[in-house]
């Protein structure tokens, strides 16, 4: 490492912990102690990035209130500075640290929410795609023996959030649909994550549904995707669920790797 390099690393880290020493060779221009200047910008700095978690996670902020949130965010950034200058990028690592934070795992459904929340604002900021027409869908589905390797590519704010607990439930109850106190954490759900113009979506599907558009997602083909889901769902309705990424605009019409050989 360079020396300005190492000279810089050394002022971010002692910005981002208290417990850090100050960074040698300050000095402020009207004499005033150093470190109490340094404190003060140091404080800015980290509330700032406190408050940008809290904005990306206001659920799991709710979930175990205001106090405990904080003093969990502040670990966070001790551990893992932003990367980027855009904030809205910031805190993707943050359900994995919630995994592992001593003090909530108490609340085992709680990176989960995290993750969800997550997705929502990758969803929100996703590219725009255009959607695969209903003639060219058809005609791409009506072949039967062709079907099982036929690629859909999904629009860029799709995502599955598969779940031990009741994420979906919860994030309903946050807004209003039934009670908090009402929901059984311990029930696995599936959430799926979409825009739907500058709406994000959170919306309830089967474990088989999620696996199938989680497969989707990651490139596999359809009937590979078929056979994800019927494993973990052996009365999967392949009908059922392409039948929703249709009403929602699912499908971007994008090269699909199927047809490429063709």
């Amino acid at each position: 490492m360079s020396g300005g390099a190492a000279v810089l690393g050394e002022f971010a880290a002692a910005l981002l912990d208290p417990e850090h020493p100050l960074p040698a060779g300050l000095v402020t221009r009207n004499g005033t102690d150093p470190a109490t200047r340094f404190a003060v910008y140091r404080n800015n700095v980290v509330v700032s990035l406190v408050a940008a978690l809290a904005d990306t996670f206001p659920f799991t902020r709710e979930l175990v209130g205001r106090q405990f949130f904080d003093a969990m965010a502040r670990c966070f950034i001790v551990a893992q500075p932003p990367r980027s200058p855009v904030l809205t990028e910031y805190g993707d690592d943050f359900p994995d640290f919630v995994a592992l934070f001593g003090p909530a795992r108490a609340l085992a459904y709680l990176p989960d929410v995290a993750r969800l929340e997550v997705a929502r604002v990758r969803a929100y900021h996703a590219a725009e795609a255009e959607v695969l027409g209903t003639a060219a869908l058809a005609a791409l589905l009506a072949d039967q023996d062709r079907l099982p390797g036929v690629w859909l590519t999904l629009q860029p704010s799709f995502a599955v959030v598969a779940s031990d607990h009741a994420i979906v439930s919860l994030w309903a109850a946050h807004h209003g649909e039934g009670r908090l106190d009402g929901v059984d954490p311990a029930r696995p759900e599936s959430a799926l994550v979409l825009r739907d113009g500058d709406d994000v979506l959170v919306l309830p599907v089967s474990v088989g549904t999620g696996a199938f558009v989680a497969k989707l997602k990651a490139g596999s083909p359809l009937g590979e995707a078929t056979s994800a889901a019927a494993a973990r769902e052996p009365e999967f309705d392949l009908t059922h669920a392409l039948a929703l990424l249709i009403r929602h605009g699912g499908i971007a019409a994008c090269p699909l790797p199927g047809d490429l050989d063709s």
